[in-house]
């Protein structure tokens, strides 16, 4: 163990696969694809679009540069015009898409009750996340822990992704902190855990493997409280 989480000012979160449960990302997406079929008669199955709805969605990350920002937004604009075979403006779909994502996505068990606890005590809370600023925004705002959070930081504002440890680094400068003294959770092992501890920061995994760079592993959100509570 590198780094003991009691030592911890400041705890920083993902958004995909810790704060958001990803099942509810693809419903989104499902749901989003039936609704694109409805509005434009699409000659696809529906099976069929949502296929190539993720592979072109796919296609669009794996041709990322090393750790390079890519923009989910982007991603979403070329999957809605190869499934209506048509080019849409964004704000003919944007709307439709941000209020199916307000509807259907859903937090992780225990993890707004644990993101409002750290927010009542002394720690700054924060976001580390390979997301576009807005649809970290939405998914915050949406799960009613938006103002909970002291720092937001996303693959966008930075212009990389993890693990580069500009991401990390850029989160600490907001927070404050010294490595030694923050704490990330996530759920990707190379991304979130190796990623943080190369810059010194405490882990805990949360769905991530286990593995050399995992100070910590919780299968429930709450017991970070049980982890941080000790020092308070």
């Amino acid at each position: 163990m590198t780094n003991d989480v009691s030592e911890c000012e400041a705890v920083f979160w993902d958004i995909g696969g810790v704060l958001l449960d990803v099942k509810s990302a693809r419903k989104s997406h499902w749901q989003f694809v039936e609704a694109l079929a409805d509005e434009y008669d699409l000659l696809l199955p529906v099976e069929d679009a949502i296929e190539t709805w993720r592979a072109v969605v796919g296609q669009h990350f794996r041709e990322r540069n090393g750790t390079e920002f890519r923009s989910s937004r982007a991603a979403y604009e070329k999957a809605v015009d190869e499934v209506t075979a048509e080019s849409i403006p964004t704000d003919s779909w944007v709307p439709l898409f941000e209020r199916i994502q307000r509807e259907t996505l859903q937090p992780n068990v225990g993890a707004v009750e644990t993101v409002k606890y750290l927010d009542e005590i002394d720690l700054h809370v924060g976001v580390v996340s390979d997301i576009d600023d807005k649809e970290a925004k939405l998914i915050l705002d949406s799960f009613g822990v938006m103002q909970s959070f002291d720092s937001v930081t996303t693959s966008e504002s930075v212009g990389w992704t993890k693990p580069n440890p500009r991401m990390f680094e850029a989160a600490l400068r907001k927070a404050g902190v010294r490595p030694s003294n923050a704490v990330m959770i996530g759920d990707r092992y190379e991304h979130d855990m190796v990623g943080a501890t190369e810059v010194g920061m405490c882990t805990v995994a949360y769905g991530a493997d286990d593995g050399a760079a995992v100070d910590y592993h919780v299968e429930d959100l709450q017991t970070v409280i049980d982890l941080v509570e000790e020092k308070y």
